[in-house]
């Protein structure tokens, strides 16, 4: 198999059947030709592979998928409009027809505004734990309704680590998905579907892309979950979207075996529900992964420096990193992720949220922007951005108190950065 550096490059794409471009082509085509009646009817049926209409695939998008897929391990991917796209498909494709989610308490503030108060809307209800690390809590929490565990590999913006590994074996002991969310760290720095993972979702927009102009999202299937072993009858209920050439209805879990849930989430909820991938983003979201392993090297060694720096600096009480090493979390670090955490890191400062704010605006190389994995640095304060949808217990349980910041470390030098939160934090006080 080859390197990761050269799959971002070369997976996924073949050249000669592309009138030999060697960058991906943007194909910019809302619907293609079905060429024949039997080969449209194989098409619309998922019979055969090939592309129709672009609301469903798209030979841009379609390359996008492989390439991930490639780089995560998985056995294929499903690429959409953006990240949390991605995850309410994902959690809403398991969790079909009243199930139940066991989830961390320290997620993204949009996917614990879905899990609690949005898709219960839709008879999908979740269990929150405080750690997810606690296989007595999580187990305990397993009924027979419960479809999947959902974590963030690396949380944000604590930089939590999630054990997957023990958590994987949990969910497969009572027939039940791990489905993770691995935006922070990127495939480059972990590859969960290796530990046990059975779904994983990224928001594309942040590290993968790495460039903040493009919103996407992508799900990458594992290919080992059973999903025929009695929990998910949407699996194994005939579909008449999916009938055979003679029109008898059959199931997801009979027609597409490995591939049955990238399959659902591709007919039922992309085709239905539409949160389509552009082709243009998909090809600005394959540029930036030509250079992740690059991009997301420098990011963490720089991000490890700012880190230790600021465990230094006056008016900081508290930094959040776990690549620091003197985390309580440094043996996860180290079986996880030999190549670091991620460019993510939060602190707390001392003083009221005059302090914060005035920290926010005196920075000069720092963008107030909520989003992470950009090429440029980025600083916010997520009790009021990221998570000011959560309720506030939830949000002091994931450490997101008024008095947090949150820093994405991008590709600037490390010492213009630290010099710059220098001035930043000492003006405020």
């Amino acid at each position: 198999m080859a390197g990761f550096g050269t799959q971002a490059i070369h997976a996924g794409y073949d050249a000669k059947g592309n009138d030999d471009a060697v960058s991906v082509p943007i194909y910019a085509s809302a619907a293609f030709d079905l060429e024949n009646a039997v080969r449209g009817r194989d098409l619309a049926a998922g019979i055969e592979n090939g592309f129709e209409y672009s609301r469903v695939a798209n030979p841009t998008v379609d390359a996008l998928e492989r390439r991930i897929a490639a780089l995560e391990g998985g056995v294929g991917a499903v690429a959409v409009s953006s990240g949390m796209a991605a995850v309410t498909y994902a959690l809403m494709c398991a969790g079909e027809g009243g199930g139940r989610i066991v989830a961390s308490r320290d997620l993204y503030g949009a996917s614990v505004d879905a899990l609690g108060d949005f898709l219960p809307q839709f008879g999908i209800h979740c269990d929150f734990v405080d750690d997810i690390n606690d296989l007595d809590e999580v187990g305990a929490l397993i009924g027979p309704d419960t479809r999947a565990i959902f974590a963030e590999t690396v949380a944000n913006p604590s930089t939590r680590i999630t054990d997957i590994e023990p958590l994987a074996a949990l969910a497969h002991r009572h027939g039940v998905a791990l489905i993770v969310d691995n935006t922070i760290p990127t495939p480059y720095l972990l590859r969960p579907i290796e530990f046990g993972a059975d779904i994983v979702v990224h928001s594309t927009t942040k590290g993968i892309t790495g460039h903040g102009n493009a919103i996407g999202g992508v799900i990458v299937d594992a290919g080992r979950f059973d999903w025929a072993n009695g929990r998910f009858a949407q699996f194994t209920t005939p579909q008449q979207v999916i009938a055979d050439e003679t029109g008898r209805s059959v199931s997801f879990a009979a027609r597409f075996a490995d591939q049955a849930f990238l399959r659902r989430i591709r007919i039922k909820y992309l085709r239905t529900f539409g949160a389509v991938a552009s082709p243009f983003n998909a090809y600005l979201t394959l540029l930036g992964l030509e250079t992740l392993p690059q991009r997301v090297a420098r990011q963490v060694e720089t991000a490890t420096r700012v880190a230790r720096h600021l465990t230094r600096v006056a008016h900081v009480v508290k930094v959040n990193y776990s690549g620091l090493g003197n985390t309580p979390q440094f043996a996860l670090a180290a079986k996880y992720f030999p190549r670091g955490v991620g460019q993510v890191l939060s602190f707390l400062v001392d003083g009221d949220a005059s302090n914060v704010r005035r920290i926010l605006d005196g920075t000069r190389l720092f963008s107030y922007v909520p989003n992470i994995g950009d090429a440029r640095s980025l600083i916010v304060d997520p009790a009021n951005i990221t998570h000011r949808e959560v309720p506030a217990q939830t949000r002091l349980a994931a450490g997101v108190s008024d008095n947090l910041i949150r820093l994405s470390i991008g590709l600037e030098d490390a010492d213009d950065l630290i010099a710059d939160l220098d001035q930043a934090i000492a003006g405020a006080y």
